[in-house]
């Protein structure tokens, strides 16, 4: 059972980056379809954006595209989020998470979870 750990979150102001990381304790890392996915109070846990076992293929929710990156490192069991010219409605609480098959957008689809950091983006 793969164990996720975020890191990177914090306090930023508007038009700001921030790099958020997701270490794996699981050998088969190189295996899981990894995933970032966001959840601001109140609201329902949604899709950020996904990547594939070998890296080659992702996809972005469009509230995203051209500002974030995922990217991925197998040799360091670890999955990034590049986050680039962020905005207050980006604020929330980002989660990796893990699964198996193909690319997906829905939160079901995977199976192990990491505790979350926190983004704080300010106006």
């Amino acid at each position: 059972q793969a164990q996720l750990v975020e890191s990177g979150g914090g306090l930023v102001q508007a038009g700001g980056s921030l790099r958020l990381s997701c270490a794996a304790s699981e050998r088969a890392f190189s295996n899981y379809v990894m995933g970032w996915f966001y959840q601001a109070p109140g609201k329902e846990r949604g899709f950020v954006a996904t990547i594939s076992p070998s890296g080659a293929a992702s996809v972005y929710a469009d509230s995203v595209k051209g500002r974030f990156t995922i990217s991925r490192d197998n040799a360091k069991n670890t999955v990034y989020l590049q986050m680039s010219s962020l905005k207050p409605e980006d604020t929330a609480v980002y989660y990796c998470a893990a699964g198996y098959g193909s690319l997906s957008t829905r939160k079901d689809d995977y199976y192990y979870w990491g505790q979350g950091t926190q983004v704080t983006v300010t106006s």
